[in-house]
């Protein structure tokens, strides 16, 4: 599998970035760099990694902004290095959706073992910000939906429904783990809400909406998106 894994590692320092690459590129993983945040993001969309190494302090944009920019088209499994061990950094990172945080200095065995564990946990996604299926294209990074190249407009609840389940596309999503991400923690019983939205989003984006091919619902558990 290592063959076809993508490492991105985000960091100003040199000095870390060489020992990083030195200690994956023998492993068969494919490498690429960048040196502050908004390269680093931009890397993110084009290299389309399965792992990102991501530093928490960076000359342009501190690490944790970067991580709450990616999160909100991508899942791709991250691990942060960050040079501060308290419990409020520590609880921001895992908040803003990194998967692990290594703290400086830290040994090359435990690095290696956080990147297997990253991968093993999430899975061999990778950062890919335009999700396509047929005639429906949604591009996270630019906000932009389309139908048969005609541009689509969402509502901001309707877009953030659909963004979710595009990040997770092919997968079920809980109707209780929508409401919630979508809604926040106390709306988890109020269904209709998405059912509401969900009627909607088929209007915009299905040819024909009582026999969707693009949202299916799943009786009892939730919705997908293919």
């Amino acid at each position: 599998m290592s063959n076809e894994v993508r490492i991105l590692i985000i960091d100003d320092e040199t000095t870390i970035r060489n020992t990083l690459r030195m200690s994956l590129q023998p492993f068969g993983y494919q490498i690429s760099e960048a040196v502050d945040g908004k390269s680093g993001l931009l890397q993110i969309s084009e290299f389309h990694p399965n792992l990102v190494v991501l530093d928490l302090g960076l000359p342009d944009m501190s690490g944790l902004e970067v991580l709450k920019e990616f999160r909100k088209w991508t899942r791709v499994p991250t691990v942060v290095l960050t040079a501060t061990d308290d419990e409020a950094t520590k609880v921001r990172l895992l908040d803003a959706g990194a998967d692990d945080y290594l703290t400086k200095p830290f040994g090359t065995k435990e690095f290696l073992a956080r990147v297997r564990v990253a991968l093993r946990n999430v899975g061999m996604i990778e950062a890919t910000p335009v999700f396509r299926s047929d005639d429906l294209e949604v591009d996270l990074s630019q906000k932009k939906i389309t139908v048969a190249g005609k541009d689509i407009k969402l509502t901001a609840t309707e877009y953030e429904v659909l963004s979710r389940l595009v990040r997770d596309h092919g997968k079920v999503i809980p109707q209780a783990q929508l409401l919630r991400q979508v809604w926040g923690s106390t709306s988890e019983d109020q269904s209709h809400y998405l059912r509401i939205y969900i009627n909607q989003l088929r209007k915009k984006i299905e040819a024909n909406p009582s026999e969707p091919k693009h949202i299916l619902t799943e009786p009892g558990v939730g919705y997908r998106i293919i």
